[in-house]
């Protein structure tokens, strides 16, 4: 474990100049405050807050006022009066006794009247619903539904970013130890270097043999600028991801990174998938369809309601102002022929929620064995790689003294050289991965 403890240790002392080193959990607290993911799906939990506040006014009553003012140029109501038509004979030789001859002259013209030309009218109007076929209620359930929905979908973008800050933070902690490992290569040639200058000048070594090295040298610069760009990338992608303000960071990994975990594979019998936010939304879903069918139902089903009402006019020239009490019931005769291929529909869309629901917990539970398996692949891996790095030093060791004893060539141990820095490259990315594999491994179990 010689190359490990060193991996570790070097990364922990921050080996590399920066103005401040930031552990993974340090960026992932700054992504889960930042990123933009993170803050679009809060917003959605506020709009499905007030959603489900502007649902529960449905539960009061439903208060309106009207008013209304109005000047015709004729009155809305006139009618003839023809007193003649309305005097019997008998009445008509009372009155002759009672009025002159010009009055009861008088009295036997059409009379026109004219009403309601101008006016004002002002009401106040309250309906409580009292049922209206369980809308209101399953409404209520269904607006609530959509604020949880939206909370998991807050869980699954927190898993994503999180995946997302991890794989760029074990990408930037594979090229900086490439980076190191790149150093100690150098350090390395140019110790060949200067042992295989001193024996082309004392004549015992060709010339040929210092080429290979300078060439070697060479590779290993190009190599080098390549890492410091891919560095100066994922920097800028983590600070990007993050909401930091520069990239003039460094990293550092935590106890608990440098820890390995103890994994139990996971129950084939479903256990733990309740955890998953994946499988909390499938049976979210299935819960939308049902309250969706009791919706559609409730549109085909009569609705009560009673309320009061207040009103006031002027339109008889006098102020007039009364209340009332109502009920009224609306029956929906019409729209039953097309409201059952609604119900149907919803039944249907029921019946597909839960069948989905039953095919999604299969493939989740497959993903937490594989999730499982890649781990413990994983692990082999990085076990294999360590057992290599101790045969690659073991090899280069060896090829350098027949160098120097002069029973090998110097193509023999640049090779040897190569395989040894391939070794630690594959060391550094099996370490990477695994922690990569890790977190995969807990957020298909819910951990």
């Amino acid at each position: 474990m010689k190359k490990t403890i060193l991996f570790l240790c070097s990364l922990c002392c921050g080996v590399a100049a920066a103005q401040r080193p930031l552990s993974l959990q340090q960026l992932k607290d700054s992504a889960l405050q930042n990123n933009f993911a993170i803050r679009s799906a809060r917003l959605n939990i506020d709009a499905a807050q007030q959603q489900r506040k502007e649902t529960f006014t449905k539960y009061f009553p439903n208060v309106s006022g009207t008013g209304l003012w109005f000047n015709a140029n004729k009155g809305m109501a006139k009618m003839d009066i023809d007193p003649s038509g309305m005097i019997s004979p008998e009445l008509g030789a009372t009155l002759s006794k009672l009025f002159p001859p010009e009055t009861l002259a008088s009295m036997a013209n059409p009379v026109s009247m004219s009403m309601m030309k101008n006016g004002t009218v002002g009401s106040l109007t309250a309906v409580q619903p009292v049922f209206a076929g369980g809308q209101i209620l399953n409404g209520n359930k269904l607006a609530k539904v959509g604020e949880e929905v939206s909370r998991l979908q807050l869980q699954l973008s927190e898993n994503e970013v999180e995946k997302t800050v991890e794989q760029y933070y074990w990408q930037l902690v594979s090229l900086q130890e490439k980076t190191r490992t790149i150093d100690a290569v150098d350090t390395l040639l140019r110790g060949i270097h200067k042992d295989v200058d001193v024996a082309v000048c004392a004549g015992v070594a060709m010339r040929n043999d210092l080429l290979q090295v300078q060439l070697r040298q060479n590779d290993i610069a190009s190599q080098r600028l390549k890492l410091q760009n891919g560095i100066s990338i994922l920097r800028l992608l983590l600070a990007q991801y993050c909401g930091l303000q520069d990239d003039s960071f460094d990293i550092v990994l935590s106890q608990a990174d440098q820890q390995g975990q103890i994994l139990s594979a996971p129950n084939r019998e479903g256990e733990g998938l309740s955890l998953l936010p994946e499988y909390q939304l499938l049976g979210k879903q299935v819960e939308a369809a049902n309250l969706q069918k009791k919706l559609a139902v409730g549109q085909n089903l009569p609705s009560v309601a009673v309320g009061a009402g207040y009103t006031y006019h002027n339109l008889l020239d006098n102020d007039r102002t009364f209340g009332m009490l109502f009920a009224t019931v609306s029956v929906p005769i019409s729209d039953w022929w097309g409201g059952s291929h609604a119900v149907k529909r919803r039944k249907l869309e029921q019946q597909k929620a839960v069948e989905q629901l039953e095919d999604n917990a299969q493939l989740l539970q497959i993903r937490m064995q594989k999730a499982y398996n890649d781990v413990v692949e994983a692990q082999q891996q990085l076990q294999l790689a360590q057992q290599s790095i101790e045969q690659a030093e073991e090899n280069l060791r060896l090829n350098r003294n027949y160098y120097q004893a002069g029973t090998s060539r110097m193509s023999d141990l640049l090779e040897a050289q190569l395989l040894y820095q391939q070794t630690c490259d594959k060391h550094t990315d099996a370490f990477a991965d695994l922690q990569n594999k890790l977190l995969e491994y807990r957020q298909a179990t819910g951990q």
